[in-house]
């Protein structure tokens, strides 16, 4: 014999109703809104449910219980529709356990169960979690509540390293992992700058600054200009970073922090686009591929540790020095230009090539 009665009617629904905290409270579904109206019972086991005030303002009656799968089914029979709000939104375990118990057993008429999400999360919604779990740290954790931003700046370049090793190993279980770890790094940047008392800002600032650059630095997709190759998308770049920092030198920009190779290439590249000088000294060897010319670099490596001198200082201090010959020619070019205008003399004696 059933232990609910369904006679008067037949089982019944019972609807699971699941929400995210992640989307404002009174954003429902359609559906939602038209089967909370709908129904015969609505039943939430939260008094405090976010969602409370906003049902109530529409006029659904919500009764705050904190029901048993058996009680719930036995609302739902003859054949009454019961919607069930769980505590926190998102699900009710011990509830959902018992129903499949209940249901499983086949000595009770279960009512038709359905889950209905009545809120879904955003892409993105999940950083909403990292932002209050970083806050909480920062408030509660005796060692995060007193980093700075200089504390951290080790950690970051540590974890970006260990990005590029992942990506090169073609590790993806491992790229997810160190992304989030580089994500650490900017929204536990972000949690400190609040505490700034001078200049202070949070990851909405710099969310905001960052859209705000991606809109204007792709004119092709947010505006009315046209860019077909990665060329031109790279030009037009180039071109709208130059008007935004209003920068004095093709040199400014490159962190002089950078590992020596890279900000030694970063200039020279600079430089090559600007029609600049490139580095004096003997011409280095062409190379045909990547191997030829890793093998080549790893050689100089030895050779200089073999001789007790440091390469990464040596090339550091030589692209420094390069860096430097950059702004005097930038220099040069200025005011040669400026002089050519007031009508004086322009660099004699030099046909347009050599310019």
């Amino acid at each position: 014999m059933n232990d609910v009665d369904d006679s008067a009617g037949g089982p019944g629904r019972l609807i699971l109703l699941t929400t995210s905290h992640r989307v404002a409270p009174g954003q429902l579904s359609w559906p939602a809104w038209q089967t909370l109206r709908a129904a015969d019972r609505v039943l939430c086991a939260d008094p405090d449910h976010p969602q409370l005030p906003f049902l109530r303002e529409a006029g659904v009656a919500v009764e705050t219980a904190a029901p048993t799968g058996r009680e719930l089914a036995e609302a739902a029979a003859g054949g009454r529709t019961v919607v069930y709000l769980p505590a926190g939104g998102e699900g009710d375990r011990a509830v959902t356990d018992e129903l499949a118990r209940l249901g499983g057993s086949g000595r009770v008429a279960m009512p038709d169960l359905e889950l209905l999400p009545g809120s879904y999360d955003l892409p993105g919604a999940r950083l909403l979690d990292l932002v209050q779990v970083m806050e909480r740290i920062r408030a509660e954790c005796p060692w995060s509540s007193l980093r700075t931003h200089e504390d951290l700046a080790k950690y970051g370049i540590e974890e970006m390293y260990e990005l590029v090793e992942a990506i090169e190993e073609g590790d993806r279980e491992a790229v997810r992992e160190e992304l989030g770890d580089v994500l650490l790094q900017v929204v536990f940047h972000a949690v400190i700058a609040e505490d700034d008392p001078e200049a202070p800002f949070g990851i909405d600032d710099v969310a905001a600054g960052l859209v705000a650059k991606l809109v204007h630095r792709h004119p092709h997709i947010f505006g009315d200009e046209v860019a077909e190759t990665p060329e031109q998308v790279r030009a037009n770049w180039i071109r709208l970073k130059g008007v935004e920092k209003a920068r004095d030198s093709v040199t400014d920009g490159i962190p002089l922090a950078s590992p020596a190779l890279a900000l030694a290439a970063k200039l020279a590249g600079r430089a090559r686009e600007a029609g600049l000088p490139l580095p004096a000294g003997p011409r280095a060897p062409a190379y045909d591929d990547e191997t030829a010319l890793g093998d080549h670099l790893l050689a100089e490596a030895a050779a200089a540790q073999a001789a007790g001198v440091d390469p990464e200082a040596a090339l550091r201090h030589a692209a420094r020095r390069y860096r430097a010959a950059v702004r005097a020619a930038e220099t040069g070019a200025r005011t040669g230009a400026e002089t050519g205008a007031d009508g004086g003399a322009g660099p004699a004696g030099q046909d347009e090539s050599e310019r």
